[in-house]
C-alpha cells in the first residue's frame, strides 16, 4: 500500500467513519497538536537514553496518546465503532507519577519557572506547553461535539506531569531552578505575603 492517496490534495482529510472535512478543521488541529506534543515527547525519550527509568511510562504515554487521537478523529454521530482503548486510568496514572516525584525531590512545587535548566527539562517544558495548546483545541472541539471526558482530564494531567518532570531533571541534575513567581494559590497563605488591611479613611 503507497503511503500518499492524492485524497489530500484539495486540502480536505478523512476522519474515522469516512466522513471528510477541511484539514484546519477544530477536530484536525486538535489531533495535530496532539500529533506535535506526541512527537517531541519521542525526541525526549531518544535524549533520555534506552535504559532511562522514565523510558516504561513515557513509552505508555505515547501510546496512550495515539489511542485518544483515534477516538478524537471519530465524530460522534460515526456509526463505525473505534475498538481501540480508552487510557480510562491515565489520569490516575499521571497523579501517582507527579507525586511519586515530587516525594523524591528537595524543594516542593511552588513557583512558576523560566523554562530551561538543561536539554531534557527544556524538552519536558516543550511537550508541556504543547499538551496546553491540544487542550485549548480539545475545549474548542468540546463545544462542538461530544468527547469522552477521559481525554481532556488525561491531557490536563499530562500538562501538569511534564512541569513536575522538568522540576524532577533539574532535581537530580542538581540544576538550579530559575524562579518567576509563587503560584498564585500560594502567595497569600504566607502571612508577610497577604494583602495588607487597608487604611481607614477620614
Amino acid at each position: 500500500m503507497k503511503i500518499y492517496t492524492k485524497k489530500g490534495d484539495a486540502g480536505t482529510t478523512g476522519l474515522f467513519g469516512g466522513s471528510r472535512v477541511p484539514k484546519d478543521d477544530v477536530r484536525v488541529e486538535c489531533m495535530g497538536d496532539l500529533d506535535e506534543a506526541n512527537s517531541t515527547l519521542g525526541l525526549l525519550r531518544v535524549k533520555l537514553g534506552a535504559d532511562h527509568a522514565w523510558q516504561p511510562p513515557l513509552h505508555r504515554i505515547q501510546k496512550d496518546l495515539m489511542d485518544m487521537m483515534s477516538h478524537l478523529a471519530r465524530p460522534s454521530d460515526a456509526k463505525k465503532i473505534n475498538t481501540n482503548p480508552m487510557p480510562a486510568d491515565g489520569p490516575q496514572f499521571c497523579e501517582a507519577w507527579i507525586d511519586e516525584l515530587e516525594g523524591q525531590m528537595k524543594t516542593a512545587s511552588d513557583y512558576f519557572l523560566l523554562p530551561g535548566g538543561n536539554e531534557v527539562s527544556a524538552l519536558c517544558h516543550v511537550v508541556r506547553t504543547q499538551m496546553r495548546r491540544g487542550e485549548r483545541r480539545l475545549v474548542s472541539l468540546m463545544a462542538v461535539d461530544e468527547v469522552n471526558p477521559v481525554i481532556p482530564a488525561y491531557i490536563n494531567r499530562l500538562s501538569d506531569l511534564f512541569f513536575t518532570l522538568a522540576r524532577a531533571e533539574m532535581d537530580q541534575a542538581g540544576v538550579a531552578e530559575e524562579k518567576w513567581q509563587l503560584f498564585l494559590y500560594k502567595r497569600f497563605k504566607r502571612p508577610e505575603d497577604a494583602p495588607k488591611p487597608a487604611e481607614p479613611t477620614a
